[in-house]
């Protein structure tokens, strides 16, 4: 134990580790309890409730049971906690114990922190926290608010208010939870829900970061807010933008004869617009996934994989990490050997880490597709089962990039299956963190340096 509390102390981000681990093992003796399940109700098993326990911490919205159905208020509320304490708390208490533990701030503590919560070298972290837990205090009732009014046509006033803030924690957390078994699809083509729903989603993905440094030029006249704005708020407000509306006129495109095909223009959009915005990593869904044609599947895949931004209640291998590998790529047709983008200079050591972080997401998610494929077989040949390539890469990508959508496979997995699938939500919610850890551990001299030789690439 001496030796663990001094590694704790040593390498302060595995504090973060220890507090995911250990809240969802809290969340899972809570949800397994009776009184976390309706009465009448098939009991929570003890991997229904580890599911449901690390799918809201790590904010997924993967779920094998119903939340609205099979779990109790007290069990709602359980989830929801969870949501809200692995979507924002964690980050807040992790970096708070990381100042306790290590006393003063030393290089590796600033590195951590400045990674998390994104906190510049001089900037107070008090001050930083203090303002995320502001933010996210804001948002969410500003969220409910709005919520509230319009669920009040469909509850009283109590229950309203239950669904608002509920809907609005998911959606904000970007977990992707719902009381309803059909997720939003009976709001699918209210406008309200479908503003105020894909906005909160959107604005917790863009990360605090992003939303701090806006705040702190809000008040600017537009033009001069946008050049005063950090290099990565820059990258995240516009490669966001690129993405939502690729996202949208592509699903119009390819589902124009698929599940569009009987609805009006209007609600055409919204349910365009909301898928769009929800493949971020938010898991909430207006229409059934499992009735999209395959290139619809492969397209939600594609920006499930690519997610929100860094140091957000997101996952994916983020948002700026593509707009730095598309800016890498378009310079090197270019023959430039540098990237010049809005008068800054992105260094070879952050392209670096984005190939890195892509590159391992991919092949995270290429071995996990394999071990799930082994451990789900199918009695039939593939020309019988060939859909069940695509539903079982869509259900690991949308664990692994925290999304929580499927095509309705997560109930019918196994138990091996279903630990699978905890291990990639955990892995997804833990990968910024985890190679945190790699590099606090410093790196080791190398006594030799051999001669430089380039392979042939491309």
């Amino acid at each position: 134990m001496a030796k663990f509390i001094g590694s704790i102390e040593q390498h302060p981000a595995r504090v973060s580790v220890a507090w995911y681990a250990a809240t969802i093992a809290i969340g899972a003796v809570l949800l397994a309890q009776p009184v976390s399940f309706r009465d009448g109700q098939r009991p929570i098993t003890a991997l229904d409730a580890a599911f449901t326990a690390t799918s809201a911490t790590c904010v997924t919205g993967l779920t094998v049971r119903s939340t609205g159905q099979d779990f109790s208020w007290f069990g709602q509320v359980v989830i929801l906690t969870l949501i809200q304490v692995g979507g924002i708390g964690i980050m807040t208490v992790t970096t708070y114990l990381t100042l306790r533990l290590g006393g003063r701030q030393g290089l590796r503590q600033r590195a951590v922190i400045t990674e998390t919560l994104g906190a510049g070298e001089n900037v107070d972290v008090r001050w930083v926290l203090g303002r995320v837990l502001r933010l996210t205090l804001l948002l969410e009732s500003v969220g409910t608010l709005v919520l509230f009014v319009r669920f009040l046509f469909d509850y009283r006033p109590g229950l309203a208010l239950w669904h608002a803030f509920f809907h609005t924690v998911s959606a904000f957390c970007n977990a992707g939870f719902g009381l309803h078994d059909d997720s939003l699809i009976r709001y699918q083509g209210d406008w309200v829900v479908n503003l105020a729903v894909p906005l909160l989603i959107i604005t917790g993905g863009l990360g605090f970061p992003v939303l701090i440094d806006i705040s702190r030029h809000w008040h600017h006249r537009w033009r001069d807010c946008w050049d005063a704005l950090l290099l990565h708020s820059k990258l995240m407000l516009a490669g966001s933008a690129v993405l939502l509306v690729f996202g949208a006129g592509m699903f119009l495109l390819l589902e124009r004869d698929g599940v569009l095909r009987e609805m009006s223009l209007p609600r055409r959009l919204l349910v365009a617009w909301f898928h769009s915005a929800t493949c971020r990593t938010a898991g909430f869904n207006t229409i059934e996934v499992g009735q999209l044609t395959s290139a619809a599947l492969f397209l939600s895949i594609l920006l499930m994989a690519v997610g929100a931004g860094a140091c957000s209640t997101a996952g994916g291998f983020k948002v700026s990490t593509l707009t730095v590998l598309v800016l890498r790529v378009w310079n090197s047709f270019l023959g430039r050997r540098q990237i010049h983008v809005v008068r800054r200079t992105i260094p070879e050591a952050a392209v670096a880490r984005a190939i890195a972080a892509a590159g391992g997401f991919t092949a995270l998610a290429v071995v996990a597709l394999m071990t799930l494929l082994v451990m789900e077989p199918t009695d039939h040949p593939y020309a019988v089962t060939a859909g069940d390539f695509m539903d079982k890469a869509f259900e690991v990508v949308s664990a692994l990039g925290t999304v929580g959508l499927s095509t309705g496979i997560t109930p019918h997995l196994s138990a091996g299956g279903q630990m699978a699938i905890i291990l990639l939500m955990f892995v997804g919610r833990l990968g910024p963190i985890t190679a945190f850890i790699a590099l606090s551990r410093g790196q080791r001299k190398q006594a030799i340096e051999y001669a430089h030789e380039e392979p042939l690439i491309g």
